[in-house]
């Protein structure tokens, strides 16, 4: 008893050693970015003045190395990436305080692979929101997360929007499952046991607040047993959240299984102070018109999204983007003879 006792004391004050370092990387981060912000804003006035010229920037490069000898990260380049983080944000009060919250590498990211101020200030909020690792944002990109995000926003039942409000920024229309190596020709428990090898990951593709509570979760209905292919449950929305997999295309009778599903969750598994539980059909493929016609009277409180076994055409997408912006563009007033 009093080694047990002992274990967990020692698991506490681990934990606090830990989150004293993590807060404590924060605060060094949150100095050193508003130190490359100041440098930053320094130079483009010296520049902008005219009191300097580019040849000056090589200058300070290497009076800094001369005089800060084991000084770090002050080389040419990265004094001119001070220099475009202060000028690209420095007339946006709304996202510039967010750009001290994120590492330099995670700005420079998002500097260079960003081609628009919106997509800036998204992959901001979300980096700082989901405490992406540099890897999980290199993948995000990739991934085209903006892209799909804006282009392909989730298809869900009117119940959930009525019920849970922030359901449109928690679930997606399409996840990425690059990572789990699968072939074409996979079935269902493929997939399902890809994901639990994956699970870290899986987390991390689905979102933050998401947390693990089972596989094959057991229900148990009448004298029958079900049992549900995973289950998590999500902080913000304070529900549980089943999803059902299907490795093949979406049918309409699908969302009767899952409702099943709910049912019993809610009956029988949820906890008093919780929302009534959400659901995701998971399906390798999906007609829209047919998810559309499925949901738009359903009482169901679920969505249906679908999985990709590929990156997505990152091209491809960002050419729909661009004609999607032009087609919210106002319209230039014609010129009078």
């Amino acid at each position: 008893m009093k080694n047990d006792i002992t274990n967990v004391s020692f698991s506490e004050i681990t934990e606090l050693i830990h989150s004293a370092r993590q807060r404590a990387y924060r605060a060094v981060n949150s100095e050193l970015v508003t130190l490359y912000w100041q440098v930053g804003e320094y130079i483009s006035g010296k520049i902008a003045s005219a009191e300097w010229g580019e040849g000056v920037v090589d200058q300070l490069a290497q009076y800094l190395a001369e005089t800060q000898p084991g000084l770090r990260g002050f080389t040419r380049p990265n004094l001119f990436r001070m220099r475009q983080l202060y000028e690209t944000y420095v007339d946006d009060q709304k996202v510039s305080p967010l750009v001290t919250q994120l590492p330099w590498t995670h700005n420079l990211i998002i500097l260079s692979r960003s081609k628009r101020a919106e997509e800036r200030e998204f992959y901001l909020r979300m980096a700082i929101k989901e405490r992406w690792s540099k890897r999980d944002m290199e993948r995000q990109f990739k991934a085209s997360l903006f892209e799909r995000t804006i282009l392909m926003p989730p298809k869900v039942s009117p119940v959930v929007r009525q019920m849970q409000p922030l359901a449109a920024s928690v679930f997606k229309d399409a996840y990425s499952l690059e990572f789990l190596g699968l072939s074409e020709t996979h079935d269902e428990a493929d997939l399902h046991g890809a994901l639990i090898r994956n699970l870290g990951r899986f987390l991390t593709e689905l979102g933050r607040d998401f947390s693990y509570v089972g596989s094959e979760y057991p229900l148990q209905v009448g004298g029958q047993d079900f049992s549900l292919d995973l289950l998590f449950f999500h902080r913000g929305l304070n529900a549980l959240v089943a999803i059902e997999l299907k490795a093949r295309r979406f049918e309409p009778e699908d969302l009767g299984k899952l409702n099943f599903y709910l049912e019993a969750l809610d009956r029988d598994h949820r906890k008093a102070h919780e929302n009534p539980a959400s659901g995701i059909l998971l399906c390798a493929t999906k007609d829209e018109e047919v998810v559309e016609y499925a949901l738009s009277r359903s009482l169901s409180p679920s969505m249906v999204a679908e999985y990709q076994l590929q990156m997505p055409d990152k091209k491809l997408l960002q050419a729909k983007l661009h004609e999607f912006y032009e087609l919210l563009a106002p319209d230039e007033p014609e010129e009078t003879p």
